[in-house]
């Protein structure tokens, strides 16, 4: 469903309050999203009112995904917080979140292409849930911190590892253009119930490179949240990539790293699958 477009037909109804006629003017989601909960409340009350009814509701193999917020002001990662992916480098688990970040520019949507840069052989792409921030925010509780957040959507911490493990610090070997596959889909805590209760899959080419659940996560949503704005203000659409399980290309022996005509797909039960050829 095109949301603005079905809320310009609710409105030609006058089926729409003033405030939620004043969010059809918003140009994007992170826009529409910075109304707080009453963003999310129209949103779902549209859906509902036009249910299988509406023009602007679009089949699947027609529409073009963007990443679900294609402006963050920040993309905020989290390394080393599944126990499997400390496990699997012999390392002992942090006593508080590692965080690193991505830039914009690696931000690309559902099958759109993942391209291998030329000064890279080892590419090697990860599994993430996804936090997308509702509220902006500094020093929140955990318990605000979870008032706070959009929802959750999928996402794939590429990582060029000679890059990386050369710099001795990850952000140019996880900040190349297309490094951040992110979406399809923005699904919101109300649809997802515990989101530290997930599957979460990846597959290359059909094959499992990683299987696991976000119960496994060392620093939960949440926690991640409040950490992170006890120093840096949150604002609405900041993505947070949370940690990656255990299984990546580059700690499986032999080492698989990704080459041109590969397919990545990462699956997380009650959000959907995210797939990106690479080139």
């Amino acid at each position: 469903m095109d949301l603005l477009e079905a809320g310009g037909e609710l409105a030609a109804r006058g089926e729409l309050s003033t405030s939620e006629e004043e969010l059809l003017d918003t140009p994007d989601l992170k826009s529409w999203l910075s109304r707080g909960a009453e963003s999310i409340e129209a949103a779902r009350r549209i859906g509902e009112l036009l249910k299988e009814s509406s023009e602007a509701i679009y089949p699947r193999e027609d529409v073009r995904f963007l990443p679900p917020i294609p402006n963050p002001e920040k993309i905020i990662c989290i390394g080393l917080n599944y126990r499997d992916h400390a496990e699997e480098q012999n390392l002992s688990l942090p006593q508080n979140p590692l965080i690193f970040a991505k830039f914009s520019s690696s931000l690309i949507g559902y099958d759109d292409e993942i391209e291998l840069p030329a000064i890279s052989q080892k590419v090697d792409p990860e599994a993430e849930l996804c936090v997308v921030m509702l509220k902006s925010g500094k020093e929140l509780s955990p318990e605000r911190a979870r008032e706070a957040i959009a929802g959750y959507t999928i996402g794939n911490d590429v990582s060029a590892r000679d890059l990386q493990f050369s710099d001795k610090q990850w952000v140019r070997g996880k900040s190349c253009d297309t490094f951040a596959p992110c979406g399809p889909f923005l699904v919101t805590e109300d649809e997802i119930g515990d989101p530290h209760q997930l599957n979460i899959e990846l597959s290359v080419n059909g094959k499992v490179q990683q299987s696991s659940n976000t119960r496994h996560l060392i620093f939960d949503c949440y926690t991640l949240v409040s950490y992170i704005s006890q120093s840096i203000t949150l604002k609405t659409g900041d993505l947070i990539f949370t940690g990656t399980p255990g299984g990546v290309g580059v700690f499986r022996k032999p080492p698989v790293f990704l080459k041109a005509g590969d397919v990545v797909e990462v699956s997380i039960e009650k959000i959907g699958t995210l797939r990106n050829p690479v080139s």
